[in-house]
């Protein structure tokens, strides 16, 4: 599951990431910068266990936070800004991002079939929100670097498709997305609060 391609997997640039939270949360990151975000650790994680926020949209975080939290209802709702060095990216736009989930599936598949067990799978309605094929497949590409070697991932970084067309017809979805999961907190270089317009 290593591949020869690694040198391409360091960003080399940051981005901005938008995280939809409690204002009281995002007060709080703002006044004490030493602080940071809590890491999500369900086995539903879209993109393995992390930091998650949204790609350049802090409307979308921000909605997430006033009506999408499928955890708990969010009484007063923010959203908290970040600069990211996303580093050491496992990058699911690239190829080589995408063959090494895929190759880690394969493995988990084929183990999972020797042991007789059967393999977690994504539910959720049509945009599969309860990712728990995805999350074992991502943490299973972690542990795989982790026992042969290979540097971990810093971060994790993908498109989502979700919601209905953008119109009939449409290849667009309403609230598609590019996600990124931190899992290092050198990356997270700086909170901010976004410029509402």
């Amino acid at each position: 599951m290593g591949n020869s391609w690694h040198l391409y997997q360091s960003q080399p640039s940051f981005v901005l990431g938008f995280h939809g939270t409690e204002r009281e949360t995002v007060n709080a990151l703002i006044a004490e910068p030493t602080k940071h975000l809590k890491q999500s650790a369900s086995k539903l994680e879209w993109l393995g266990h992390g930091i998650y926020f949204w790609e350049n949209d802090p409307l979308r975080a921000y909605e997430w936070a006033s009506e999408g939290n499928p955890k708990f209802k969010i009484k007063e709702p923010d959203a908290v800004g970040a600069v990211l060095d996303l580093k050491l990216c496992l990058d699911l736009t690239t190829r080589s991002g995408l063959t090494e989930v895929a190759e880690a599936y394969g493995v988990m598949a084929r183990t999972y079939k020797e042991l007789g067990i059967a393999l977690p799978v994504n539910a959720g309605g049509p945009d599969k929100l309860k990712r728990e094929l995805d999350c074992q497949v991502i943490m299973a590409v972690h542990k795989y670097r982790d026992d042969n070697g290979f540097p971990p991932y810093d971060s994790v970084r993908a498109p989502f498709r979700e919601d209905t067309e953008l119109y009939p017809g449409a290849g667009f979805h309403r609230r598609t997305h590019v996600q990124i999961a931190i899992r290092n907190l050198d990356c997270i270089k700086g909170y901010f609060r976004p410029i509402p317009k």
